[in-house]
């Protein structure tokens, strides 16, 4: 199916490794002109060589998104490059997981200017690009545990990943009439190199035997391209007709009814 996103300029946060530059490939393969950013100028350089290896332009920015200023940064240095801005997808995260008790305020502040904060920065500075066009896709990468409880140890990354849900919602039907869309994706667990999971599959191998068969009905841990394929279909106009809404990929693993 062509998604109709050749020559279209996505931004994609966090590109540089995992679940982001997985999406970025996968974009990549659709034909965007892509704009990442990562910390780490050397992390970028790699990835950027990735990417134009698939034939796209590639804009690079290296860069601290927690930091209040950086991503309006970012965002009007991506569009003034390229002259346009038509998708943008809020994908960098982390977490710092322990007991709700023995959180900080350090911890608090931290995680949410990571998972959200920068988020909402990032899409406010994208909006006035997006308006000249009529047009405009932007996509938040939330997780399961953002839709329903994580468990214990999980407040922050808990409330962060529902907060972001919630911001496209309101996003989406305030920016409806402008012709930009705005959903959110909620990964399950995804292995990767270097990810959290392929570090337990390596270290604890009969413990993740158990996991996949307690918690993952299809047999085994999603890939980046599974999300980056969602991504790239909410990107694009055969989506349409898709806003507001927040989309599972996780293979069966969420329990929540919605």
């Amino acid at each position: 199916m062509d998604l109709g996103l050749s020559d279209k300029v996505a931004v994609v946060t966090g590109g540089s490794r995992g679940i982001g530059h997985g999406i970025a490939q996968g974009l990549a393969a659709e034909g965007c002109r892509l704009a990442i950013c990562a910390r780490t100028e050397a992390a970028l350089q790699a990835a950027k060589s990735d990417l134009e290896a698939q034939g796209t332009d590639v804009f690079t920015m290296a860069l601290d998104l927690t930091e209040a200023e950086a991503p309006q940064r970012f965002i009007d240095a991506a569009a003034a490059h390229f002259g346009r801005l038509d998708v943008l997808v809020n994908n960098i995260g982390g977490n710092r997981r322990k007991p709700f008790a023995e959180t900080t305020d350090e911890d608090w502040d931290a995680i949410l200017d990571l998972n959200f904060n920068a988020h909402v920065r990032a899409s406010r500075a994208a909006i006035p690009h997006m308006l000249p066009s009529g047009a405009g896709s932007i996509i938040f990468i939330s997780s399961i545990f953002g839709r329903e409880a994580g468990g214990t140890g999980l407040s922050i990354y808990n409330t962060t990943k529902s907060a972001v849900i919630s911001v496209a919602k309101i996003m989406a039907l305030e920016l409806a009439g402008e012709g930009i869309r705005v959903n959110s994706v909620a990964p399950g667990s995804i292995r990767f190199p270097g990810g959290s999971w392929d570090r337990r599959v390596k270290e604890q191998p009969e413990k993740m035997k158990t996991f996949i068969g307690e918690n993952l009905p299809l047999g085994r841990f999603g890939r980046v391209e599974e999300i980056a394929n969602v991504v790239a279909f909410l990107a694009s106009e055969r989506a349409s007709l898709v806003t507001g809404t927040c989309i599972n990929v996780d293979g069966g693993q969420s329990r929540s009814l919605i």
